[in-house]
């Protein structure tokens, strides 16, 4: 059986909508009950843009609720969307996503995890203020609350932001964890392979402990390796190598020769001996 709701079109962009019940159609005392739940989502010149699946829908007046919630994202979005239950505003056509919401780009290897999810499909946008996780190549990602584009290809998280990086590809020999913290925002792109940290920047090296403060943390990968390529801290910038402090205004990192440079009234120049670091930590120049 094949139902065919046509909701605003004015909310919609002209976009059909297309509900099909698979096995039974149920009345239900808040409206009818769906087994087998597709709903389909069409450009203005018929290309399909996206696609919402479940197990059940019960529909009413106002609202489609979904159980076992499966999305997909077409065209330049290509991403995949899961969450045990959903629903769908008939008015506006926002989706309110709960419980074990995971978000997959399927051409960029990332995903992210939350336990609540907001889809405002016409400003192409999903939002939360909850807990999220992202995982990529680079790393680790977590903080409070978070919104992005629905391949994660843009986003931007909150608040409490923690981020375990990696200086090199995973399982090199020169390969170091750099943990950053920041009270937030931190935004990133991975298109263009580019992260920013704000107000209370830390940056801890794994191995030696070694420690980075600043305002503000600006990090660029190497599209083709994932290393670091260039990384710049700037305001109240601190460098801690066990009892050695230096300060300057700005901090230059190149992750090509490995070079750390201060730059801007540094009170302490320094480059340790045999206990020096690697990574962003390797060594300081003026």
């Amino acid at each position: 059986m094949k139902i065919k709701i046509f909701f605003c079109l004015a909310v919609f962009a002209l976009c059909t909508i297309v509900c099909r019940a698979d096995e039974t159609t149920e009345s239900s005392p808040s409206g009818q009950q769906l087994q087998g739940f597709n709903l389909n989502g069409y450009s203005n010149a018929g290309e399909k843009t996206w696609d919402v699946n479940g197990t059940k829908a019960d529909i009413s007046d106002t609202n489609i609720k979904i159980t076992n919630v499966d999305a997909n994202f077409y065209g330049s979005q290509q991403a995949n969307l899961t969450a045990d239950h959903g629903v769908i505003n008939k008015t506006n056509g926002n989706v309110n996503l709960k419980d074990n919401v995971v978000i997959t780009s399927k051409d960029r290897d990332t995903k992210m995890t939350t336990d609540s999810l907001d889809w405002n499909r016409n400003k192409d946008l999903v939002t939360t203020q909850d807990p999220v996780k992202i995982v990529d190549p680079q790393g680790v990602v977590t903080g409070i609350g978070m919104s992005a584009h629905p391949n994660l290809k843009k986003a931007q998280i909150n608040k409490h932001v923690k981020a375990k990086m990696h200086t090199q590809p995973q399982g090199e020999p020169d390969d170091q964890v750099i943990t950053v913290t920041s009270d937030g925002p931190m935004q990133m792109n991975q298109a263009t392979m580019y992260a920013v940290f704000n107000i209370h920047v830390i940056a801890v090296e794994a191995s030696t402990g070694r420690e980075l403060h600043c305002d503000k943390m600006e990090i660029w990968f190497n599209q083709a390796t994932k290393k670091i390529k260039k990384a710049i801290c700037t305001g109240h910038v601190v460098a801690i190598q066990g009892p050695d402090i230096s300060h300057a205004d700005k901090m230059i990192y190149d992750g090509e020769s490995q070079v750390l440079t201060m730059i801007g009234r540094p009170k302490i120049l320094f480059v340790t001996g045999g206990d020096k670091g690697k990574g962003m930590f390797q060594s300081l120049n003026k």
